[in-house]
């Protein structure tokens, strides 16, 4: 068996341990929901895992047909379907290279609103900008977070950095990789497919097949994509500003 080796990319000590916690989590949560079988939706066995560095089985990349897309939308509804009984983790761990903070709380609205939006607006270094961003949150939180209590079923494992580059093919099916784990609405995973492309329209009717999307979801999309654009934002700078304030305004129309 090859095998891949990842080095620690930040001054987080604890990064690796956390990812492979967050493998580990997909893989039971996985097994518990009945995916497998050829074909299936995988996530890789952690080898060995320290402060250092992350040992897991090498991934031979082959082409992401419709078959494999399906497979992907199908293990993923399958795995969201099953309920938890909190929201959050009980561990701060990383998105990208940023830290994200958690805790386990019963509200699902209260905790994206504390433990996701405002961490990354604290975190924007444009004094403007942030006040922008603060006094927005403060003036819409209570609409916020009733609106997604009502729109959440309950709280689902979430990968919880589902872009296109954390979804692998090999010649058997997909992969999950990278993940940034948490309890929540699993319609925040599939706002994020919507972020970057990469996901096929199979993808999609085998998620919906599985397991239908709410009602809500277009509303929610922007809200929960606020998120991850905020992330980008503190990481990667003044491009992505656009994209925050669209998403902000999502939120002001709640």
């Amino acid at each position: 068996m090859q095998k891949f080796i990842k080095h620690n990319p930040g001054s987080h000590r604890d990064a690796l341990i956390q990812e492979a916690r967050g493998l580990r989590l997909l893989y039971d949560t996985l097994r518990d929901a009945g995916v497998e079988g050829p074909g299936a939706l995988r996530v890789p066995d952690v080898l060995s895992v320290s402060e250092s560095e992350l040992v897991i089985p090498r991934i031979d990349p082959a082409p992401a047909t419709p078959e494999k897309m399906a497979a992907l939308g199908d293990g993923l509804a399958r795995m969201h379907r099953l309920p938890m009984t909190h929201y959050g983790f009980d561990a701060d761990n990383m998105i990208g290279l940023s830290r994200q903070k958690n805790t386990l709380m019963d509200d699902w609205g209260a905790f994206f609103l504390n433990y996701r939006l405002k961490p990354q607006v604290a975190m924007i270094a444009d004094d403007r900008v942030r006040d922008e961003f603060e006094s927005t949150l403060e003036a819409c939180g209570d609409r916020l977070q009733v609106f997604l209590d009502q729109h959440c079923d309950h709280p689902s494992v979430l990968h919880g950095d589902l872009w296109s580059g954390n979804a692998l093919f090999d010649r058997e099916g997909p992969w999950l990789i990278d993940p940034a784990v948490y309890f929540g609405d699993r319609e925040a995973d599939l706002a994020m497919t919507d972020l970057f492309g990469g996901f096929s329209e199979d993808f999609y009717i085998a998620y919906h097949q599985a397991y239908p999307l709410t009602a809500a979801y277009e509303r929610k999309r922007p809200v929960y994509n606020l998120y991850h654009t905020l992330n980008h934002y503190n990481l990667f700078g003044a491009s992505y500003l656009g994209a925050c304030r669209r998403n902000l305004e999502a939120v002001q129309q709640l």
